[in-house]
């Protein structure tokens, strides 16, 4: 939780973040969000430290929310487990 019982930021990214990676995830194949989420760069990256991609990003919220990679296939279930707030330690 945030100031005043509002939530905290970045459990609303987390959770917008998961909403949208349920929803391209059910999309058919040819769909163009899907295949763009879904496509690797062939390019090397430059050097030094890369940066996290929207993949890394979701596999953490998904970790931190306890969740398993194919949950996304029922909307319902998805939609009630990606809205949790994460846990803290």
């Amino acid at each position: 939780m945030g100031v005043k019982g509002q939530p905290d930021i970045i459990d609303i990214t987390e959770k917008k973040r998961l909403q949208w990676y349920g929803h391209v995830k059910r999309m058919p194949e040819e769909r163009i969000p899907k295949l763009i989420m879904e496509w690797l760069p062939l390019e090397r990256r430059k050097r030094g430290r890369p940066r996290k991609t929207w993949m890394e990003g979701v596999q953490a919220a998904m970790t931190t929310k306890n969740l398993e990679p194919d949950q996304w296939r029922n909307r319902e279930e998805w939609r009630l487990v990606s809205g949790k707030r994460r846990q803290l330690l």
